[in-house]
């Protein structure tokens, strides 16, 4: 728990995390996955996206990892897309390469937006519409994902 606490008390506000607000539209973002590949937030649309921002010297951060690549792999076929977002360059990539060949959630290196500037490690969730729907720093457990995200992903796509 301390762990979670001190992630989230690392939060600092920006003028990007201004521009990130729940009930609105996501504003556009471009990932650059760690084998290179560019994802678009317009090719998303229709889908329940996942943006986990995550650091490796985040203990809750690194314990949550596998339980969202569990829940991706159940739930993927249901519209939702998850992916990990490492937000420190204190790692080279090529030493996260075998945590993200063993995990099915798709791996950004950077996200391109006001996302890529955001001073915590939250978690934000967009639904079909491509509306914010949840945006906080910590940890999911599995009661919180389902929660937060059987509704969305029973909701039709636009």
């Amino acid at each position: 728990m301390q762990g979670i606490v001190a992630c989230a008390m690392i939060m600092t506000a920006s003028a990007a995390t201004a521009s990130v607000k729940l009930g609105e539209p996501a504003p556009p973002f471009e990932l650059t996955l760690i084998d290179g590949t560019k994802v678009r937030s317009a090719i998303l649309h229709g889908q329940v996206v996942v943006l986990n921002f995550w650091a490796t010297w985040c203990g809750p951060c690194k314990a949550e990892l596998p339980l969202l690549d569990s829940y991706y792999r159940i739930r993927k076929d249901n519209g939702l897309r998850v992916f990990a977002v490492a937000t420190e360059d204190s790692v080279p990539a090529s030493k996260l390469k075998p945590l993200f060949a063993a995990m099915t959630i798709p791996s950004a290196r950077r996200i391109k937006g006001p996302f890529a500037v955001m001073g915590a490690l939250p978690t934000n969730i967009i639904d079909r519409a491509g509306v914010v729907r949840y945006a906080k720093a910590g940890a999911f457990d599995l009661n919180e994902l389902n929660t937060l995200l059987v509704p969305l992903l029973r909701e039709p796509a636009p």
